[in-house]
């Protein structure tokens, strides 16, 4: 059970929360007062990668406050370099840094390697840390503590550079950090574990759900039966403008979500003021058909507002229920389809929408378009709330990672 910081103790070194049980000061120190670095690999050239020994990449280490050794790459470790020691061999309870990326905020980047591997190195744009005492000073314990936003704070401040960001080990050797004693250390160490097993779980949970509605999409297109009519019976390719300004909402196509405001997307989408008058007005239950496709091409519209005129408007007629084609665009039967109307290669890959017009589908009727939309909403529902309770325990992993450190 944790506690907040008694009122009276507001002068003593601890954080805000404490499980209950622990008192007095958390003793001040630094890194290099209880451990020391050490280099990754070094003399290394292309010819040198692919085979041999495991090696510890930055992007595991930048991805993870664990170390996962599923993830390691290969390096040739000559037999001289082993007599002589040339290369630092890792050790389980290393703790590795990243030494440079694109904003200070992602410099110092930490994790620990937590499971024995055998004969294993560290990539050269990183640098190990090693304790000198991990009885008193727990590595479980700096897997969190170092990705917790007191210390990515610091390290931030001690991110040197204008096009790409560095920082010396010698400078992080010297920052000051906050310890409990051992105890301490493994009860937040463990709680902070459960909760990261948990979100792993979670994850898995979202995953398999993702998987049953990709099948049930599947199974249920494939098996309709109805009309067979041409898409171009069931769809007006509408080109409105918004030449009087009328909206200034944004909407632009998201993979997972359809088509969103355009705030909400972690890519920057291009967006000229000066051109607002261009752009296409699209409507609630619209579709979006992307000349240059991701799984297709084809996204739907739960707002209303302007996209980019290089998007094609679909505006269904009433023969179609709304939503309906939101899932039917993503199965594998339509998305295999339009391997006849889909030309280029790659990224240059687009769809001929005449041609894509004129192809045949089997269009169900009204009450069974209805029966197909709320089975495959009753699924995306369950989805939804297993997200939200994964957005849930990243906050209360985020809280604690503040609140339980100094």
């Amino acid at each position: 059970i944790l506690m907040a910081q008694d009122k009276d103790q507001k002068t003593l070194n601890v954080p805000p929360l404490r499980f209950t049980g622990f008192t007095g000061d958390w003793k001040k120190t630094t890194l290099g007062e209880i451990g020391k670095t050490f280099n990754g690999l070094t003399g290394k050239n292309s010819n040198d990668f692919g085979q041999g020994s495991p090696y510890i990449t930055y992007k595991s280490i930048f991805d993870n406050s664990k170390v996962d050794i599923s993830r390691v790459e290969y390096v040739t470790i000559t037999d001289n370099e082993r007599i002589k020691s040339a290369q630092n061999v890792v050790r389980l309870g290393d703790i590795f840094f990243t030494t440079s990326s694109e904003t200070p905020t992602e410099v110092g980047m930490t994790s620990v390697l937590l499971d024995g591997i055998e004969d294993c190195y560290l990539n050269s744009f990183c640098f190990g840390y090693r304790l000198s005492n991990k009885e008193e000073t727990l590595p479980e314990y700096f897997r969190f503590y170092l990705r917790a936003s007191v210390i990515r704070n610091k390290l931030s401040i001690l991110a040197q550079g204008s096009t790409r960001f560095n920082i010396s080990k010698n400078e992080v050797m010297r920052m000051g950090i906050n310890l409990p004693n051992s105890s301490e250390q493994e009860k937040i160490a463990a709680l902070l574990s459960c909760i990261d097993e948990r979100i792993t779980t979670q994850n898995k949970i979202i995953e398999d759900l993702k998987k049953l509605k990709s099948a049930i999409i599947d199974r249920l297109y494939s098996e309709v039966k109805g009309e067979t009519c041409t898409y171009s019976e069931l769809f007006t390719v509408v080109t409105e403008r918004n030449s009087k300004r009328t909206y200034n909402k944004v909407i632009a196509a998201s993979q997972e979500y359809g088509m969103v405001e355009r705030e909400s997307l972690n890519l920057k989408v291009q967006f000229d003021e000066e051109l607002i008058n261009t752009y296409k007005i699209i409507n609630s239950g619209d579709y979006v058909i992307h000349l240059r496709s991701f799984q297709g091409g084809f996204a739907f519209s739960k707002l209303q507002g302007i996209c980019s005129p290089a998007y094609i408007i679909l505006r269904p007629n009433d023969r179609v229920e709304f939503s309906y084609f939101e899932n039917y665009f993503t199965s594998s039967k339509f998305i295999n389809s339009l391997r006849l109307v889909t030309y280029g290669i790659r990224d240059g890959r687009s769809i001929n929408v005449e041609e894509w017009l004129s192809m045949k589908v089997t269009l169900p009727s009204k009450e069974e378009q209805k029966r197909i939309i709320r089975t495959i909403q009753s699924i995306q529902d369950k989805v939804s709330n297993e997200i939200r309770i994964l957005t849930s325990l990243h906050s209360q992993r985020l809280f604690l990672l503040r609140e339980l450190f100094i």
